[in-house]
Formats: structure tokens, C-alpha cells, sequence
């Protein structure tokens, strides 16, 4: 029941999410700059060409703007995040009436692991939409940058716990299947992160 509940909170943001941004995308980039400003941004993350593949689709809405490409990563990993948990949430079910005790131990902690960072990268991109608001000097902006950082790092953190708790499983499909994915997803969480350090280490919004 705990996870069919977290499986629809899940569906529901991300449906809400998918809604809010359908407008903002676009499907080429700029030739005035925000496509070259997007590229130099990624070349200081740990995974550059998966970072320009995914952000750079949305280069009008960036405009070299080094605090809405931060916002942009973010919900992009949020995004991937989402449909990996949905995906191990019926991976879960399968295990339940099959497969070995430890594999599906894990499939379950991977699940609930990749239900905090997804509430922890939302904590992160709701702190990211209030920077920059009326009235907020570079302290406020240190200490919300603060946040965010804390957060992604945490869902970072979670993404690798998930991994990690199928070090003691035997090697088989399963295994093999939700470790790819999570690992793939672990470089959007990481590359956004790298953007969110990137846009406080300038002290102001």
C-alpha cells in the first residue's frame, strides 16, 4: 500500500511537471550564443555530453542564464529520476512473487532510496523557483544556494545507496537491469549538481 501510494505521488508530480514544461521546451538551439554558453557550462560537469544532449533542447528558456540552467538540470533530474522509480516499482512487484529474497530486498531499498531523492530534488527545485525574490540580498541567496546544494548532494547520495545495496546480490538480469539505470541516472542528479555549485559559487542571483 506504502508503495502504490508513493508510486501515485510520484505520477502526479511528474504528470504536473511534464504539463508546466511542455511550453518551455524547444527542439533546437539557439545560433546567438545559448547553445555555446549551455556546452561551456557542461564542459565542467562530470558528464558533459550527457548534460549538453539533455539541456541543450532547451536553450531558449536558458538564454545563458547560469541560475535557469541550474533550474533546468534540476528538473530534468527529477524527471529521470521518476521514471527509474516507477520502473522499480514494478520490478518490486515482479520480486514479490518471484526471484531471490536478497534481489528483492534490494529492489525494495532501491525504491524507497529513490523516493527520498526525488522529494529531496523537488525540495531543491521549489528553493531554486524562490531565489532571486524581491527584497533577497547575497545572504539569503548563500543560504538558499545552501539548500539546494544540501538536497542534491542528499539525492546523490540516495542514488548511490540504491546501487550499492545490490553489492551482496548475485550477479543476474535483474541486478544488471536496475544497476544501469540507476547508474545513468546518477549522472543527471551529479550534473546538475555541478550547475547548482557552479551558479552559487557566483555569490549572487
Amino acid at each position: 500500500m506504502r508503495t502504490l501510494l508513493l508510486l501515485s505521488l510520484l505520477t502526479f508530480f511528474f504528470a504536473t511537471f511534464s504539463n508546466h514544461h511542455a511550453t518551455a521546451a524547444t527542439t533546437s538551439v539557439d545560433d546567438d550564443g545559448d547553445g555555446d554558453f549551455i556546452r561551456s557550462s557542461c564542459n565542467t560537469t562530470l558528464y558533459p555530453d550527457v548534460c549538453y544532449t539533455s539541456l541543450s533542447r532547451y536553450a531558449n528558456v536558458v538564454q545563458q542564464n547560469p541560475g535557469q540552467l541550474a533550474r533546468v538540470a534540476i528538473s530534468v533530474a527529477l524527471s529521470k529520476v521518476h521514471v527509474t522509480a516507477s520502473y522499480i516499482s514494478n520490478r518490486t512487484r515482479e520480486a514479490d512473487y518471484g526471484g531471490s529474497s536478497r534481489s528483492a530486498l534490494a529492489l525494495h531499498d532501491c525504491f524507497s532510496n529513490l523516493g527520498d531523492a526525488v522529494d529531496e530534488i523537488r525540495g531543491s527545485l521549489k528553493q531554486m523557483r524562490q531565489i532571486g525574490a524581491a527584497g533577497a540580498g547575497s545572504g539569503s541567496f548563500l543560504f538558499q544556494m545552501s539548500n539546494v546544494q544540501t538536497w542534491m548532494s542528499a539525492a546523490l547520495t540516495d542514488e548511490e545507496t540504491c546501487t550499492d545495496g545490490f553489492q551482496d546480490v548475485a550477479d543476474c538480469p535483474v541486478k544488471t537491469d536496475v544497476c544501469e539505470r540507476v547508474t545513468n541516472v546518477k549522472k543527471f542528479t551529479s550534473n546538475a549538481l555541478a550547475l547548482v555549485n557552479s551558479y552559487a559559487s557566483k555569490g549572487m542571483p
